[in-house]
């Protein structure tokens, strides 16, 4: 096991990057509970109170903006996933765009719709898309239902008015309204649009990372398409006449889309070939100066995709650069080490890494392939606290001396306390570093959490670009992620949720646990009982 200790003592830096590549792979299903002890060390701050209470005053400052709820947080507000209305939307905007015919999209539809109360949602927000989708759905609800009930209240009349269209209306009504959401959603159909839509926050100071919608690319022919997507994003980025003060947006670019065998069995062809593709990339955004970052995959893909990201980080042509960078997740066992194995490749070469450091947006997955594939543990942790405490130490690794001038802190974070821990470890380091958000969302939390960070800090949305029909992968992601009215983003928001119960450092949290690892989560050897 990789002894957290050492990342801030520095013992590491006496390896070499080929060296402690088997460190970083020996971390992936450790035991959770010994490892967790010694993060929890590493993410100590001095003073657990007073950071609550900075964090405090800080969820305060930002229910009291105007702009404290966003659309997408009103949205995920209203259709909570712990309520029967939200579970059946998120399933029709997963579904309706598959069904492949139009009989079983109006079944699909009076199944769903049907079922749910869906007029106790109207008028209940002040956000125009909330209370339109809940009009929508009660509409459309009474059009399909209307033969079970008869009676004078609007709804019904006006239902009866629009029964004679038929379903095929309701049925063209729904995908606009997946489209409406999906504008939401997305920053814009093409580069060019998201560039256009996202002036007025680059006028306030943001800026972004485009991420060209589309998921795993299963043929050569989609390989090349998304490809020539990131080309021509990166060509229009080169071409951008904005004179503001926020700095250039950078691209997002998945190995997976680039590749349609991105995986460890043909580790060999895909460093060969994917190498090539990420390259041509890479050269065509160095040369028109524009950040690259590779985003972060499954577990299993890990040591791929760090043994690619250092061919093409050591090539001649993007030596010097400093703005070919890494997406680490930490919700992984292994994420700690992967920053200090990033850091011997950056210090063995003179050059800087920007890192982005995310929480995680695969562990459904990867707790399902665990158990099937009957692991000793989980490459991840199986408690949100204890990935709050692995983000914090790896943020406090980031922002140690070990890693000045050769690693770029960036943290994407919707957590306010996270926020607040992150600012107290960056004004006691004086190290430069961004924060990232998405496209969306929390734009009320940077606002506020802007004005207490040092200066020349700011923020880079991460903002999906692409057509409707490539959203929906990426909207249950995030849905997932946030629509449960246990995540942090839906708190956030909420009136109805104290102050004092966000406030509570993720430490405290787990040392109530008579358990660290999560005890309803058996190891997978386990599932099947005794």
């Amino acid at each position: 096991m990789f002894k957290a200790s050492e990342a801030l003592q520095g013992d590491f830096l006496r390896s070499q990057p080929s060296e402690f590549l088997h460190t970083v792979s020996a971390n992936y299903a450790v035991d959770e509970d010994s490892y967790l002890r010694e993060l929890i060390e590493l993410a100590q701050a001095q003073d657990l109170a007073a950071l609550s209470r900075k964090a405090n005053q800080l969820i305060i400052d930002v229910r009291k903006r105007d702009n404290a709820v966003d659309s997408i947080d009103a949205l995920l507000q209203q259709y909570s996933l712990d309520t029967q209305e939200g579970i059946m939307l998120m399933c029709l905007a997963e579904a309706l765009l598959r069904v492949p015919d139009a009989d079983t999209a109006d079944a699909l539809i009076r199944d769903k719709l049907n079922a749910a109360q869906w007029d106790r949602h109207v008028g209940q927000s002040e956000h125009t898309l909330v209370n339109a989708a809940a009009w929508g759905l009660v509409m459309t609800g009474k059009v399909v239902n209307l033969d079970k009930r008869h009676d004078g209240t609007p709804g019904t009349v006006l239902g009866r008015l629009v029964k004679r269209s038929g379903e095929p209306v309701i049925r063209s009504a729904m995908m606009q309204a997946m489209k409406i959401m999906g504008r939401q959603f997305v920053l814009g159909r093409t580069i060019t649009e998201a560039l256009k839509n996202g002036k007025a926050q680059r006028d306030q100071g943001y800026t972004y990372s485009f991420d060209m919608l589309g998921e795993a690319a299963l043929t050569r022919a989609d390989a090349a398409k998304y490809f020539a997507d990131y080309s021509k994003a990166i060509a229009a980025l080169v071409d951008d006449k904005y004179k503001g003060a926020s700095p250039k947006p950078t691209i997002s670019i998945k190995l997976s889309a680039l590749h349609p065998h991105y995986e460890v069995a043909r580790e060999e062809q895909v460093i060969e070939e994917l190498g090539e593709s990420v390259l041509e990339l890479v050269r065509q955004a160095r040369k028109g100066d524009v950040g690259i970052t590779i985003d972060a995959e499954e577990a299993d893909r890990l040591e791929l995709s760090l043994k690619l990201f250092e061919k093409v980080y050591r090539h001649p042509d993007v030596q010097g650069w400093g703005n070919f960078g890494l997406v680490v997740q930490a919700y992984s066992k292994r994420a700690l080490p992967v920053l200090c194995w990033l850091t011997l490749v950056a210090r063995s070469q003179g050059d800087r890494i920007p890192v982005r450091l995310v929480k995680g947006a695969y562990w459904d997955s990867e707790i399902k392939w665990s158990q099937q594939a009957g692991l000793s543990n989980y490459p991840v942790f199986t408690r949100k606290e204890a990935t709050d405490v692995s983000y914090l130490a790896c943020a406090r690794y980031l922002l140690s001396p070990l890693t000045d001038g050769h690693i770029y802190p960036q943290f994407a974070t919707h957590n306010a306390h996270t926020v607040t821990t992150i600012l107290e470890f960056a004004n006691r380091d004086s190290r430069p570093f961004e924060f990232q958000r998405l496209h969306g969302m929390g734009e009320a939390l940077y606002d506020a959490a802007l004005e207490r960070a040092p200066k020349d800090t700011y923020c880079r949305i991460y903002a999906p670009v692409g057509a409707h029909k490539d959203l929906l992968p990426y909207l249950v992601r995030r849905l997932l992620e946030n629509g449960a009215n246990s995540s942090f983003v839906h708190q956030l928001v909420d009136p109805d949720v104290p102050v004092k119960s966000l406030c509570q450092h993720p430490i405290e949290t787990l040392r109530q646990q008579k358990n660290l690892a999560n005890a309803n989560i058996p190891l997978p050897k386990d599932i099947y009982g005794p």
